[in-house]
């Protein structure tokens, strides 16, 4: 989704790790090809005025909050800010709540016998109108510094926008901690990790769609595909972070994949074990696509312009950014990126079903010719591009989502793109790190 926060990172991604542009790769010059879809999206309001309009209406303190979704949101503020009606607010808090939970988890000045209970309760913080925390030094300190404006704003919120990210919160902050203080050692404890930190983003994200009345009662009731929305965001941001992650001291790559290459996952950095590393990266790759089918399945329910837009923009990031990683040996070495203009296009063109599935088959394809003969993952690669690519021309996938954009809501996304370019030109300096909505 896009843009909701770790790999403790709005989209369906919402913690430490979330997706985010600055970690994409997109290869250019290539043209999509797109479908001609037969039926409208029901539409509300167009983003284009969304982030304006309303400023005059707000409160103080939600204006605060949107102050914040700014800071710590970054790429995806605008995409978020995008959201019709009452909706966007309730993403905008469930952000803000979930950055504080992960800043918290974050900041490794916190004792354990300080943190773990901290995030076991820290869902009981938003009835407790004077709690805060100024005890952090993480760089989005101040969510936590100024939780009782958050928290204000947490319960100006509809009753049913409440539940859900009050029991989100509840099992975020159970699942983080319960990893504080293990290691990722098997493929489906990496998966339970994943459900933590961003599954359990996706999944109340889809209680907020159906709350609002813009999507389904089914959306937010189908529990597995909004987890696995959020499991292919944070795997991504995982796999493409290995580096970063090694020069701060964290490890997120499941040891039943690595010690299969290496004895220490440090060791994957270094050139004589380039091959070997190669071989780590591909497999986690391939696992990260199985998530693919059940990102399609999703987004051609979503019937609301701006929630589809919100879930399917970090998706095709996604899938860009593991055709870049796959048997690249950059990211043993450096950072993986999608080059601005490239990922401005990727959200312009992210605005259907068609379009979004023309950009999944480009990918898988650009990722199927660089299978190697040699590569002890490569059956099971094959296979699953094979049914992305199954997937991805299906007709089912088309007519369940089909729709028609009209010219006034491209220029509206266009809009939407130049806003994003501002933000990644302004944050192109600085260094990775931090959550975002996108989204972490």
């Amino acid at each position: 989704m896009a843009g909701v926060v770790g790999k403790s990172s709005v989209s369906f991604s919402v913690l430490k790790r979330s997706f985010s542009l600055r970690g994409s790769v997109l290869t250019g010059g290539r043209r999509l090809v797109t479908r001609t879809p037969p039926h409208p999206l029901r539409t509300h309001r167009h983003p284009a005025s969304v982030c304006f309009s309303c400023q005059n209406s707000m409160s103080k303190t939600l204006r605060t909050c949107y102050a914040y979704l700014d800071q710590t949101s970054r790429s995806f503020s605008a995409v978020i800010q995008a959201l019709d009606g009452e909706l966007r607010h309730a993403v905008c808090i469930f952000y803000l709540v979930l950055r504080a939970l992960d800043t918290v988890e974050d900041d490794m000045r916190i004792p354990l016998e300080k943190k773990v209970p901290l995030l076991q309760d820290f869902h009981s913080f938003l009835y407790q109108p004077e709690w805060s925390f100024a005890e952090s030094r993480e760089k989005d300190r101040q969510v936590l510094e100024d939780f009782p404006t958050i928290s204000m704003e947490f319960r100006n919120l509809g009753q049913e926008y409440q539940e859900v990210i009050s029991d989100i919160c509840l099992q975020v902050g159970a699942g983080m901690a319960e990893f504080l203080e293990k290691k990722v050692s098997s493929m489906k404890e990496w998966d339970k990790y994943c459900h933590y930190v961003a599954g359990l983003v996706g999944i109340g994200l889809s209680r907020l769609f159906s709350a609002s009345q813009l999507e389904d009662p089914e959306v937010g009731r189908d529990t597995e595909l909004a987890n696995s929305m959020g499991l292919f965001l944070q795997k991504t941001n995982i796999i493409r972070d290995y580096l970063e992650d090694q020069q701060e001291g964290r490890a997120f790559w499941p040891q039943e994949a690595w010690s299969q290459f290496a004895a220490r996952l440090e060791d994957l950095a270094h050139p004589q074990h380039l091959s070997s590393a190669l071989s780590c990266l591909n497999l986690l790759v391939t696992d990260a696509l199985h998530h693919v089918p059940d990102v399609i399945a999703y987004l051609s329910r979503l019937r609301n312009q701006s929630v589809f837009n919100f879930c399917a923009i970090p998706q095709v990031m996604a899938i860009a950014t593991l055709s870049a990683c796959y048997s690249n040996p950059q990211v043993f070495q450096g950072v993986v990126k999608i080059r601005k203009g490239q990922a401005v296009t990727l959200m312009m063109q992210a605005t259907n079903m068609s379009s979004v599935l023309s950009i999944i088959a480009q990918y898988s394809q650009e990722i199927l010719q660089k299978v190697s003969v040699t590569d002890p993952s490569r059956e099971k690669t094959l296979h699953i591009l094979s049914l992305i690519r199954e997937k991805s021309l299906s007709p089912a996938a088309l007519s369940s989502r089909a729709h028609h954009i009209s010219p006034v809501y491209i220029s509206a996304v266009m809009l939407l793109a130049a806003l994003s370019w501002q933000y990644l030109n302004a944050t192109a300096g600085q260094p990775p790190g931090g959550a975002d909505m996108q989204g972490h």
